[in-house]
């Protein structure tokens, strides 16, 4: 699979908000803030496993139904991968 462009942006600010957090703990900030920052680091990772698990969805149904083949077992996957990720 090929990632575009703005999967790696959002990779890379995400990456940004986890050196956030480290230089937070650094300097001895409240828990509560860190834990905060953490969640928001989470969440942003949570919707770029999305962006990529549906992305890939998409091309790969694509190709199947081009091909006359079922997609069942794609979305499952596709799902399954979602849940396991959490």
């Amino acid at each position: 699979m090929e990632y575009d462009q703005q999967v790696k942006n959002r990779l890379r600010r995400i990456e940004g908000q986890i050196k956030g957090v480290l230089s937070m703990m650094e300097q001895g900030k409240d828990c509560r803030d860190v834990v905060t920052q953490l969640a928001a680091s989470r969440n942003a990772i949570d919707r770029a496993m999305g962006v990529i698990v549906s992305t890939n969805l998409e091309h790969c149904v694509r190709e199947s139904i081009k091909q006359g083949e079922d997609t069942e077992n794609l979305v499952k996957e596709a799902v399954n991968l979602l849940v396991k990720s959490r």
